[in-house]
Order: C-alpha cells, then structure tokens, then sequence
C-alpha cells in the first residue's frame, strides 16, 4: 500500500491538522509506506501562469515545474485528502494544486481525432478518502451541493481505477463545534480509516 496524503491548512494548531495526526498514526500502525504533501508548509505556488497554461497540452513540457508531485501520484495506490471546506469547496491552495498537478499526459488523456471524451490515466489508484470540517450545517452543504466533495469523490475517482474505494467524513457546524463534537469526528475518522485499510488487507 502506497498512499499519498495531501494536506492543506495554514494553522499548524488546527484540528484539522488533528485529523492529519490521526490518519498518519493509523497509517504507521498498519505499516503502510506513505508520503505527506503539506502545501502551506512547502508553499506550494497553485496559481496556474500564463507559461505553464501554454505548456499544459503538452506532456512533454507540462510537468517540468510540478514533477517532483506528479512523480508522488505515479507512485502511490492511494489518495487521502485532508483540508478544512471554505465557502462549500476546497481552499483555493488545493484547487491549484489540483489544476497544477493533474495533468494531460499523466493523469488524464485528451481527446485525440475522433473521440469526445478524455481517458482515465490513474487506473493505479484504487482508493481515495477525504476528511474536512465545514462550517455549514449538513443540510445546507447538501442544499448548495458540496462541490468540493464532489470534485474528488466523482470528478478525480472518474479517471482512477473503475471500481476504486473512496471514504468521506466531514465535521459540518464546525463554527459551533464542542470538544465532544470534534472527539466523536476523530471517531469517525477512524473508522473510516479502518475500512480504508482493511480494503488493502482484503487485496493481499
């Protein structure tokens, strides 16, 4: 098992980077090899220039300045995403990020003559869980549609691997949250995180 974690906020005393320590600690006591990406830490640059748009059909050229991450998804089985949800979606360094990263040639195919729609290139991907706190209430974040979620749980999962497994847990009303609120989130991360394993334990 290979998992990648992405990690995205700028607080280092968040309980956001409390869910990070959990997952990790459970990914330690399974042996499982991973490699954690914190985006504010290395100040990952997400702004998509004018220079790399020009170069972003081109296999060849597209990854020259993100090829140390593009490298990190080729070698990993797994995704886990872990950032705090802002106005219904991921932050805005996650986005880029993904704009960045996820490129033609690598994690995606375009079109070529005749065809109509892109082909998958993650099909070595076959889990992804995502963990995040929204200040929303469940309600309204499914009223507005959770579009972060979304992003990854059907947009990504569409070019991994046909029948990859994905967990989701959010903490929702994070605004008025209590210490028994976020305990029983940490609760549910991890047994999500025992599902996300025992899937690499059913595969051996």
């Amino acid at each position: 098992m290979r998992v990648l974690l992405v990690y995205c906020h700028p607080e280092p005393a968040s309980f956001t980077a409390a869910i990070r320590d959990l997952v990790c600690a459970r990914l330690d006591r399974a042996g499982a090899e991973f490699r954690q990406l914190d985006l504010y830490q290395e100040s990952f640059d997400p702004v998509l220039s004018r220079g790399a748009l020009a170069a972003y059909s081109d296999p060849s050229k597209n990854r020259a300045t993100v090829e140390a991450h593009v490298a990190n998804i080729e070698w990993s089985d797994s995704l886990i995403f872990i950032y705090p949800t802002w106005w219904y979606g991921m932050p805005a360094m996650l986005k880029g990020w993904l704009d960045r990263v996820f490129l033609p040639g690598s994690a995606f195919h375009l079109p070529g003559p005749g065809e109509q729609a892109i082909r998958p290139g993650l099909r070595h991907i076959n889990r992804i869980a995502v963990f995040t706190t929204c200040g929303a209430s469940w309600l309204w974040t499914q009223i507005i549609g959770s579009p972060g979620k979304r992003i990854l749980l059907r947009g990504l999962r569409s070019i991994c691997a046909r029948h990859s497994r994905t967990e989701f847990a959010a903490h929702y009303s994070m605004d008025s949250s209590t210490p028994e609120s976020r305990a029983r989130h940490l609760e549910k991360v991890s047994r999500a995180m025992d599902r996300f394993l025992s899937a690499e334990m059913k595969r051996r």
